[in-house]
């Protein structure tokens, strides 16, 4: 009797996802360390001051939400601390899900005018 394989190869699913893994991590390593060396330990939002004991609270927010988007000279970097990074981070995604655009895009104007006859309205009454 053999035994067929009905599921996905768990194995080679589990080596790619750490091998994702270990490059992300080696990325964020590479930017959060020029952006610590870059910018005093101060949250950009709030103000709260980090020292070497609880610095691993303080995230490298990417501005234009492109973690590929590295400058060395920091310029996409901001330093938030991790409750203000993850308020960044649910603003826009709650922005996107109104159908808000990405930061830097034409924002289109409404056209609808409400009150555009109210004077009309208002002048005939009198």
């Amino acid at each position: 009797m053999t035994t067929r394989k009905t599921g996905p190869d768990n194995a080679r699913l589990d080596r790619v996802i750490a091998e994702a893994r270990r490059v992300q991590a080696a990325r964020e390593q590479g930017y959060r360390e020029m952006a610590l060396k870059i910018y005093p330990w101060i949250c950009g939002r709030c103000g709260r001051e980090f020292t070497r004991a609880n610095v691993q609270l303080l995230d490298v927010h990417h501005r234009d939400h492109n973690h590929d988007n590295n400058p060395p000279d920091g310029s996409n970097w901001e330093l938030l601390c991790t409750y203000c990074h993850e308020n960044e981070h649910r603003r826009y995604l709650d922005s996107a899900g109104r159908g808000g655009q990405e930061p830097g895009a034409q924002q289109s104007q409404a056209t609808h005018k409400p009150f555009a006859g109210l004077d009309a309205l208002l002048k005939q009454k009198e």
